[in-house]
């Protein structure tokens, strides 16, 4: 007895069997998650460290070169790139794709905890690190907007609510506040005023921190009563520190008003951010690697109604920018695809057949088959995507052929004179082992990109698993439902049954279209020779067309969204910087196809971050790479800086941003060879027509004030370079010197000189170090080669130290790789 004699003997069963599979694949498509690609990011995580005021030089030796020696030894680590830049460093880490990223995190947890002893004492708090890949585009960007608070307000708001409860969902990676900054207490100082009442900057650093002291007070008992000590040891806000008591001159005090302004005023100035030309604060909502985006996005959505219940009244909440519309958009194109695919598929088939009972088998067979593999999808954590939707769209044509193999012969029995019960055992057991080899040879095709390795079997995995689920599934069926289905509804032929209008036309279009073809075939088979002429014709035409044709690792994609990064004039001050960035986003904005554009600079004045979203692309002006084109030269425009629009892709590989579409990294032992080399390459780039927007993340060619300290006096006068770099750090570092701390936040205390004392290198004159000797001298301060004379004056009983000042180009992005990023706009 034949495998499928079974199945027709049990038609009842055979029925529950089939509608089993059915039933499970329709569950599983609405349990399914989507997304725009198989999941084929790379385990990735991202170490933050900030040191504010802290140069790049310094973040690269002192933060970023320890981190790095205790990450590097974490096994299956693939990638670990680090850039370091004014007050920050970032280092990120990318494993191997089997690395389990839960694991990876407790592995760089360790490693932290490990490098703390080799950082810098002036790092207030361990470094941090997220499951995020910071070259990753934003999954979604909420915008904040007030009428009547203050952009730090809104940006505390947004640190206290949005970024802790969109932290908690499931998928996000991280959440980034940008264009603003905590609210805080700004002490700028006067250096003048200082000098004159002999006042040291560590002095009143010291004061500052003495002066908020939130310790534990105890608890006073009396019999049954207990008293908790509270006392007004906390500055909750610039008047309670405008009256503090620095020091004491002539029996009179000298207070914090006396010597500085002071303001309720956020930690950092140099922050700026903009929506759609408006000043915003900005959420970016970053996914973890392998997350699904929709469903995260789905989940961040549903929690903005909380959201907005939870913000102050005059605080504004909108999505700015949504990356999965497009991706929805195109799914569901695939979606209609795959429908239109299988009535296709029907329809061909009924016009052959032209027999409405016996097309019901292989439509039956078909459905069956798709909803099968949707099902073998679920228990394989797939997704619905572009690729495994393509795959059962091709599937399609072939899950069809085996039903029609066993119908056909089937058919063939009956035709003849046997019953449709016998014809179907007898055909199914004919034919049985056929449909078998042709579902495997299908299968096979599809076997070496099983074995594929990287990131491309990764990618193409899920497409041959899902079609050879439903080749699977479609012999299954075809070996069960369908021979059971043909003992019921194959009908024998009635002689002089009359066909209807509808029959006879497509009867006579059959035969119109057999005729040509039976003699084009039996041409074919006399010109034997010609025709092995024509296929090797054919062989070689192929291999030169395939030699010829132009060649990517993925297609370049239009997914409705553009980032880009603004590279300024590194020696721009920040207010020019904004400047500049507020005429990019006004042109930006203005092109017909951009719907929204979201743009914030921080703490390094020559950089900035822009997303843009474009318009849906029936309305729009060409695809994304067609808006680049048309922005260039009106960016270009802009004097003194630029900013690079690439299209976002779905497919990233590497952890490091870059504001073009290929990065090439050049490594090296030696930072200035490395800095020459970068330079020369970039150059040589830049001259080839095919590639356009050619630039490089290291940023060498800013300005920096060199203080040259004569360590013999010095010495003699007890200042010590701890002293000498904690007065520089005091006046110009915008340094944190003490906390608030309040119920829902905490607010740091800004110390600096007055802006009006930093505007360029001659500051350096009104700044003195502390002593602790009680003696007057006279400055003898010595002019280097490059630099011009800082005279110091000694004040009271504070001695200054003699320092020498050059303004010269520096190294403002320290590091031992360089990345050249390149756009092309044609690729051979």
């Amino acid at each position: 007895m034949s495998f499928s004699a079974l199945f027709i003997r049990r038609p009842i069963a055979t029925v529950l069997l089939t509608a089993g599979i059915a039933l499970a694949g329709a569950a599983a498509f609405f349990l399914l998650p989507v997304s725009p690609l198989p999941q084929v990011d790379f385990p990735t995580i991202s170490v933050r460290a900030a040191l504010p005021g802290a140069s790049p030089q310094t973040m690269a030796t002192s933060v970023a070169t320890p981190l790095e020696k205790h990450l590097g030894v974490i096994a299956d680590v693939s990638e670990m790139t680090s850039s370091s830049r004014t007050g920050q460093t970032n280092v990120t880490l990318q494993f191997g794709l089997n690395r389990d990223i839960d694991g990876a995190a407790r592995d760089v947890q360790a490693a932290i905890n490990a490098a703390r002893v080799d950082l810098p004492i002036a790092l207030r708090s361990n470094p941090t690190w997220r499951k995020q890949n910071p070259a990753d585009a934003p999954i979604i960007i909420l915008a904040l907007t007030s009428a009547t608070r203050t952009p730090g307000q809104i940006y505390d708001v947004a640190v206290t609510i949005l970024q802790q409860q969109l932290s908690q969902l499931k998928g996000v990676g991280d959440v980034t506040i940008g264009g603003g900054s905590l609210p805080a207490v700004r002490v700028e100082l006067n250096p003048l005023a200082l000098a004159q009442y002999g006042i040291g900057l560590e002095d009143v650093r010291a004061a500052l921190a003495s002066a908020n002291a939130n310790r534990p007070k105890g608890v006073v008992r009396d019999g049954a009563l207990r008293f908790q000590i509270y006392t007004n040891d906390t500055g909750l806000a610039a008047a309670a520190y405008a009256s503090l008591v620095i020091a004491y001159r002539a029996g009179a005090a000298v207070r914090l008003a006396d010597i500085a302004q002071v303001t309720d005023s956020v930690a950092d100035i140099h922050n700026l951010g903009l929506v759609d030309g408006r000043p915003a604060i900005a959420v970016v909502v970053s996914r973890q690697p392998a997350a699904n985006i929709i469903g995260t996005v789905d989940r961040v959505k549903a929690l903005i109604p909380a959201l907005r219940e939870a913000l102050p009244a005059d605080i504004d909440l909108k999505v700015a920018i949504d990356r999965t519309v497009t991706i929805r958009a195109s799914l569901a194109e695939v979606e209609r695809t795959v429908l239109f695919a299988v009535v296709l598929v029907i329809v061909v088939t009924a016009f052959f057949l032209r027999n409405g009972r016996a097309v019901l088998i292989p439509s039956v067979a078909v459905a069956v088959s798709l909803l099968g593999a949707l099902g073998v999808m679920f228990l394989l954590r797939f997704s619905l995507d572009n690729l495994s939707l393509m795959a059962l769209t091709v599937a399609t044509g072939f899950v069809v052929d085996d039903a029609i193999v066993v119908l056909e012969n089937v058919t063939r029995h009956v035709e003849a004179g046997m019953g449709r019960f016998e014809a179907a055992l007898l055909g199914a057991r004919e034919v049985g082992f056929t449909v078998l080899s042709i579902s495997v040879s299908l299968i096979a095709v599809f076997i070496p990109i099983l074995l594929m390795g990287g990131i491309v079997g990764r990618l193409f995995r899920e497409f041959a698993i899902t079609l050879s689920a439903a080749i699977l599934v479609s012999l299954l069926v075809s070996l069960t439902t369908t021979p059971m289905m043909c003992a019921f509804l194959v009908d024998p032929p009635r002689p002089g049954a009359r066909r209807g209008r509808l029959g006879r036309l497509a009867e006579r279009a059959f035969l119109a279209m057999r005729r040509p073809y039976e003699r084009a075939l039996d041409w074919a088979l006399d010109a034997g020779p010609l025709m092995l002429v024509v296929l090797a014709a054919t062989i070689v035409l192929s291999l030169y067309l395939y030699a010829i044709a132009p060649k990517g690792f993925f297609p370049q994609q239009d997914t409705g969204q553009m980032i880009g990064g603004l590279q300024s004039d590194q020696s721009s001050s920040f207010a020019i910087s904004s400047h500049r960035l507020r005429r990019f986003v006004n042109i930006i904005r203005h092109d017909p196809s951009v719907q929204t554009v979201v743009a914030f600079a921080g703490n390094n004045a020559a950089g900035g971050f822009m997303v843009v979203g474009l318009k849906p692309r029936n309305v729009r002006k060409g695809g994304a790479e067609a808006v680049v084109q048309r922005l260039r030269p009106k960016l270009a425009r802009v004097s003194g800086a630029a900013v690079f629009l690439n299209p976002v892709q779905d497919v990233r590989v590497g952890g490091r941003m870059s504001s073009a579409a290929y990065q090439y990294t050049l490594k090296g032992p030696d930072l200035v060879d490395l800095r020459a080399w970068a330079g020369r390459l970039a150059e040589a780039l830049k001259a080839q027509p095919a590639l356009t927007d050619v630039n490089t993340d290291q940023e060498d060619h800013g300005l920096e004030s060199f203080v040259a300290v004569d360590r013999d006096k010095a010495a003699r006068l007890g200042v010590t370079n701890a002293a000498i770099d904690n007065t520089l750090y005091d006046a110009f570092g915008q340094r944190q010197v003490s906390t608030i701390y309040r119920q829902t936040n905490q607010y740091p205390v800004v110390m600096e000189a007055a802006p009006r004392f930093t505007q360029d290198p001659t500051a350096l004159d009104h700044i003195h170090v502390s002593t602790g000797q009680a003696a007057s001298v006279a400055s003898t301060a010595a002019t280097t080669p490059t630099g011009g004379m800082i005279a110091a004056t000694p004040a009271a009983s504070n001695i200054a130290a003699p320092v020498n000042v050059a303004g010269q180009p520096g190294a403002l992005g320290a590091g031992a790789g360089a990345t050249l990023a390149v756009g092309a706009t044609a690729v051979a």
